[in-house]
């Protein structure tokens, strides 16, 4: 089986009802991205990143994969496919996608601050929490999420699998946000490059196929092209 290899991002899961920054101009309860989403935010106001997160939390038990999602799993019948996601949401695996690896982290999982860093499943009877929340360590839990200014632990895996693919399809993602903005340098010159997104997105090269949709309806005409592969 050929090897296609996904890059996902907010584009993905907007027709879900997954709603981000950009769709508030950056603001949440008239607080900036800085205030919810980064290391210093947690160290100066824990209280406020947890309900931030607890509210993305409760969000994503209200919506679910949409037909995009769906077809990406339909295209595991002919393909051995590898999701690369932007998204912190469980849509992709909700679906039924059976592989798929988290650059930004995950809102279903949380990290402990301890040195070892382990990372828990959040339980659907336990979505919320709060200061004071701890592990098995005793050390505080924290969202299991890449805030602005940390590394993308998840970035060489993510590199190795796009050099390593016969296909490459990117949805629903700017290409505007590095280091996975970088990912398609990594893709062999012979690799054909599918973009699925309603918006113009200038990239430096000839190899990319635009299909100009929204991913619902991008995702249905490329499983349709690539079965006649």
């Amino acid at each position: 089986m050929k090897k296609l290899v996904i890059l996902t991002g907010a584009g993905m899961s907007a027709e879900s009802g997954i709603s981000t920054f950009r769709d508030s101009g950056g603001l949440w309860e008239q607080h900036n991205i800085e205030d919810v989403a980064t290391p210093k935010a947690w160290h100066t106001n824990p209280d406020l990143v947890h309900r931030f997160y607890n509210e993305r939390r409760k969000q994503l038990q209200t919506v679910k994969p949409n037909k995009g999602h769906e077809g990406l799993v339909e295209l595991e019948k002919y393909f051995e496919v590898k999701i690369i996601t932007q998204n912190v949401d469980n849509l992709h695996e909700r679906a039924g996608s059976k592989w798929v690896l988290h650059l930004h982290g995950e809102l279903m999982k949380m990290r402990s601050t301890s040195p070892e860093e382990e990372v828990f499943d959040v339980k659907p009877d336990k979505i919320e929490y709060h200061v004071g929340d701890l592990c098995p360590k005793a050390y505080p839990l924290r969202p299991h999420i890449v805030w602005f200014g940390e590394e993308v632990p998840n970035i060489q895996q993510a590199t190795k699998i796009v050099q390593s693919a016969d296909i490459l399809v990117v949805i629903g993602t700017s290409l505007n946000v590095y280091p996975a903005a970088g990912l398609l340098n990594y893709a062999r010159y012979n690799t054909p490059i599918y973009l699925i997104d309603p918006n113009e997105i200038n990239i430096d090269t000839n190899r990319i196929n635009y299909i100009k949709e929204r991913a619902t309806e991008g995702v249905a005409i490329l499983l349709e092209k690539l079965k006649q592969l």
